[in-house]
């Protein structure tokens, strides 16, 4: 194990201690929000230490064995302790590594989602239906509950756009790769040749904000419009301007919500959506700053960038960033997204712990 990785594994056993005394400390038991923040330091400290203590136990055993070999009795005992215990060392160093590796503040967040046709048509329109479905079915499986925010749904069925939220510990963990671009070949319904079509959609994928005042939203810097809504709604749409739509003066950032049955309801929603495409911009300036240096394995997830394919002839989904091809393309559009999902994450951890090992 590298110095500098110990030096960083011993301060953190001596801020846990540091965080008990601090939470067994009567001042502190006063403080709800102190209590809350060090509780949830205390949680990612502990599984960390008691990691670095179980590698320093192996390396005990092994001094220990050491010292047996000198006599004669022990000396077959003591050679598969020190065999065992330096067995145990590299996966207990790699679980080490990996509990160090730099937390997303924004893993454990809520997700809002937002899948747009792009080129294509009608057949792009369809092809965001169906990512929306795949994505809906995934989070079915996972339990979590999804709410349609807005959609514009297209005449032949689809989406022009859709934005929903997805509620769930870890959403935004699991997803936070989907965002980009997403490339569907197969033959539409309405192709009487049979020939192959290629359309694309975009995704975003973006933490909920915590709160709106997360982004610091000047109610000087909102312009809201109000207006009719428009579609399918019954004899509620067209009678009153519920629907809502805030600009962020600064940015040109548009949100925009007519789903629900009132203007105070449109609005929240609205306001939460422009809250989570600001708070996006500036999670993807940090990053392109970090790409800057080096660029993630997982690519920038921007918005332009082709990031899979779905094949619908072939039966194969493709994820150009990380070379995986999957011939199961009718379980992924069905929600079963756990390979893809994971091997995207896997990939990511592998280049985080490629980055800690080039570190002095």
């Amino acid at each position: 194990m590298k110095p500098s990785i110990r030096t960083k594994l011993e301060l953190l056993g001596d801020r846990l201690d540091e965080i008990d005394r601090l939470l067994a400390a009567p001042d502190t038991a006063g403080d709800m929000a102190q209590f809350t923040r060090l509780s949830r330091e205390r949680a990612e400290v502990e599984p960390v230490v008691m990691q670095f203590s179980a590698f320093r136990q192996a390396e005990n055993d092994i001094v220990e064995a050491e010292s047996m070999l000198a006599e004669p009795d022990m000396r077959a005992f003591a050679e598969e302790e020190i065999a065992a215990a330096r067995a145990r060392l590299p996966d207990l160093e790699v679980e080490l590594q990996k509990l160090l590796l730099p937390k997303d503040p924004n893993d454990d967040k809520n997700v809002l989602l937002e899948i747009r046709a792009g080129t294509g048509g009608d057949e792009s329109a369809l092809f965001a239906g169906d990512l929306f479905r795949m994505y809906a079915r995934y989070a079915e499986r996972q339990r979590w509950p999804v709410e349609v925010i807005s959609a514009s749904e297209s005449d032949l069925g689809g989406y022009r756009e859709i934005i929903c939220r997805i509620a769930g510990a870890g959403a935004y963990s699991r997803l936070k790769f989907e965002s980009g671009g997403h490339r569907v070949q197969r033959v539409p319904e309405t192709e009487t040749q049979g020939r192959i079509h290629t359309s694309a959609c975009t995704v975003a994928v973006m933490p909920e904000a915590d709160a709106v005042e997360d982004v610091n939203l000047n109610p000087a810097d909102l312009r809201i419009d109000t207006f009719r809504a428009s579609g399918a709604g019954g004899q509620h749409i067209n009678k009153t301007d519920s629907a809502v739509r805030i600009t962020h003066l600064p940015t040109g950032i548009v949100a925009e919500c007519q789903d629900g049955r009132s203007q105070h309801a449109n609005k929240a929603s609205a306001m939460k959506v422009l809250a989570a495409r600001i708070k996006d911009v500036q999670v993807r300036a940090q990053q392109s700053a970090i790409a800057s240096t080096r660029k993630s394995l997982i690519g920038s997830g921007d918005r332009s960038e082709r990031i899979r394919t779905y094949n619908f002839p072939q039966g194969r989904v493709t994820d150009h960033r990380i070379n995986l091809t999957l011939y199961k393309i009718g379980a992924i559009m069905d929600g079963d997204m756990d390979e893809l999902l994971g091997a995207l994450a896997a990939e990511h951890q592998a280049d985080l712990l490629a980055e800690l090992a080039e570190q002095n």
